[in-house]
């Protein structure tokens, strides 16, 4: 395309595409954060008003189960979009599932919470990984918007966020559940029709290419090839025997979904041997190791929306300099308000960190990351020893605490995006995306397991050892730093002539 028209697609410097997506995901963000932000408190709610009465431990399993299969199924829905329709029209499918999803959540009952569950997880699968996609090919390689493209979307996230926070946690907690889970339906049915209206703007971008399907190995080459491989062949026997031995005796979800994972792992492994050459497996490599900060970061990170939550309703002054009192879902607000308040300093930070040469990459943001929001749970510890002292804890512990998780967050997860567009193979782009989302789901399950242990080895206990282990391996990764770089053969170097 030409300069001029590319000029005349543009809007403060970026494709007017980014507008399209950015408002998309704002208002899918609107929904899902909204039912984030109420269903434990909703959970644990008194039957006679409205909830379901389990206890905090079940509430939180099941906390960590759905987010965890929120983000898993962005491996199937990169599939999808990679292998047969493309982004674009997995994007649509994703939000036509999600307003159904949000519609029938509006209505009581547990097996209609169920199957609202289950659309929701099939719609953001569909939608999330592959909308990330399509932001990324906004961009030509080595384009120096693009990481300042993928902040900008991330603001549309916070955006959705801080909305969804503010009306529909006060809307549900106090007129009702489902007028709550109502409202964030409506945010998503507003976000689809506008991703429609949008298309002229996404031409070229999204779209479905069909390979050639000689190139492409089928079924039997991949099981021929696990014959072939010894290694990948054990490992796969292992996590299936691993996911029977779950399902007979833990946990009938958690045991097919290893069985499942092991098929797939065996595959992944046979793909980097067999089709990837040297230079893509050393990024492979690195995308996998910055995978377990990812792991991490959001096993700490979304303490929000599972302990941290319930601490702030039981045992918080929830008060506002004595004039009103918030409800503890509002106080899921106050991430993405810091994060578009903090979003451009953050940003304008490591760009003068890069105009003085100085060590901006993707894996060491991530590292930073971590870092700081192991810090932000010192401001969790402080907010038990008041509690431990006799009264309720003040809740500019939880804000301090949100504000350095924001912080780091700003650090790490735009970038991370960004990341696994710059390394991930071409071919297998919306897979790898996929792939990340379903690290960060394996993050959420993480840490509905570390909240429910809470009721074992106390808040404190809780909130000390997420801190500790979040610094811990970020200042690991920085010593090992200069290696991983090597292996990413230049793929954030950018151009300025783009």
């Amino acid at each position: 395309m030409s300069e001029k028209g590319m000029k005349g697609k543009e809007i403060f410097g970026h494709p007017r595409g980014l507008a399209v997506l950015f408002f998309t995901e704002m208002w899918e963000r609107f929904s899902y954060y909204g039912m984030r932000g109420l269903l434990v408190l909703y959970l644990v709610d008194d039957i006679a008003t409205g909830g379901f009465g389990w206890s905090q431990v079940e509430a939180l399993s099941l906390y960590g189960t759905y987010t965890m299969m929120v983000y898993l199924m962005g491996i199937p829905g990169g599939i999808l979009a990679d292998k047969y329709i493309g982004q674009k029209k997995a994007v649509m499918v994703g939000g036509a599932l999600l307003v159904l999803g949000h519609g029938v959540m509006a209505l009581p009952g547990e097996n209609i919470f169920y199957l609202a569950l289950t659309l929701i997880v099939l719609g953001v699968g569909a939608l999330k990984a592959n909308i990330s996609t399509m932001v990324g090919q906004l961009y030509r390689h080595g384009d120096p918007r693009r990481d300042k493209g993928f902040t900008i979307f991330y603001m549309g996230i916070n955006v959705g966020s801080a909305l969804s926070s503010l009306l529909v946690g006060y809307i549900g907690q106090v007129y009702g559940w489902h007028w709550g889970f109502g409202l964030a339906g409506l945010g998503m049915l507003i976000g689809q029709l506008q991703f429609m209206l949008g298309g002229k703007y996404l031409q070229g971008i999204g779209e479905f290419v069909k390979e050639d399907i000689s190139t492409i190995p089928s079924g039997s080459v991949h099981f021929e090839r696990l014959k072939k491989n010894p290694v990948s062949l054990v490992i796969t026997i292992l996590m299936f025997l691993v996911g029977a031995y779950v399902m007979i005796d833990t946990n009938i979800l958690f045991g097919v979904l290893i069985m499942i994972a092991s098929i797939f792992i065996g595959f992944g492994i046979n793909i980097y041997k067999y089709e990837l050459d040297d230079k893509e497996k050393d990024r492979i490599a690195v995308l996998l190791i910055s995978f377990l900060l990812v792991i991490a970061f959001f096993g700490a990170f979304e303490q929000a929306g599972g302990l941290m939550n319930l601490y702030t309703e039981q045992k918080t002054d929830k008060s506002v300099f004595g004039l009103f009192e918030m409800t503890a879902a509002q106080f899921q607000f106050f991430n993405p308000i810091f994060i578009i308040l903090f979003g451009l300093p953050v940003a304008y930070f490591w760009g003068v960190r890069r105009a003085k040469g100085k060590e901006e990459s993707a894996v060491f943001k991530m590292a930073i990351g971590n870092i700081i929001m192991g810090l932000g749970f010192v401001m969790m510890v402080g907010a038990t020893q008041q509690v431990a002292n006799g009264s309720l804890a003040s809740m500019w512990w939880i804000v301090g605490a949100y504000l350095l998780h924001t912080i780091g967050e700003l650090s790490s997860s735009p970038v991370s995006l960004s990341f696994v567009t710059k390394l991930a193979p071409a071919k297998y782009g919306s897979i790898m995306m996929g792939l990340y989302f379903a690290i960060v789901g394996l993050g959420n399950k993480v840490a509905g397991l570390l909240g429910q242990s809470a009721s074992q080895l106390g808040e404190m206990e809780v909130f000390a050892g997420i801190g500790f282990f979040s610094v811990l391996i970020g200042v690991l990764v920085i010593l090992f730093l200069k290696k991983l770089k090597k292996l990413t053969h230049g793929a954030e170097e950018t151009n300025l002539d783009t």
